[in-house]
């Protein structure tokens, strides 16, 4: 379906079970996943940048999304041998391809929110 305008008819064709947009959501459904993916569009973040960077995560939701977004390759965890131990999280190609779709979300949340 790439380039190509989504019609109800489409998506009223494409069975259940195989929906993209159903996997983008079991993929990016978590509360906080666009949170973290807007806090990274700025570049490589520490953890605690990030946790700081999101306002009323905690550490364990914070940890739950990273790593789910890491076995979805949105985001890429780099670990340094340092004491103490250092870690920084950027964004995949795959995850900075969300920028626009980011973007619109917020026009539509302007608009109707």
């Amino acid at each position: 379906m790439d380039n190509q305008v989504v019609s109800k008819e489409t998506i009223l064709i494409i069975n259940e079970n195989n929906c993209p947009i159903r996997t983008v959501l079991d993929i990016l459904g978590g509360k906080w996943a666009f949170s973290i993916v807007y806090s990274l569009l700025e570049g490589k973040k520490r953890f605690k940048e990030l946790e700081r960077s999101i306002e009323g995560i905690n550490t364990r939701m914070l940890v739950k999304e990273l790593k789910s977004m890491e076995e979805n390759k949105i985001i890429v965890r780099e670990a340094f041998a340092t004491i103490p131990p250092t870690v920084e999280y950027f964004l995949t190609e795959k995850g900075k391809k969300l920028e626009p779709i980011l973007a619109e979300l917020y026009k539509w949340g302007l608009e109707y929110v």
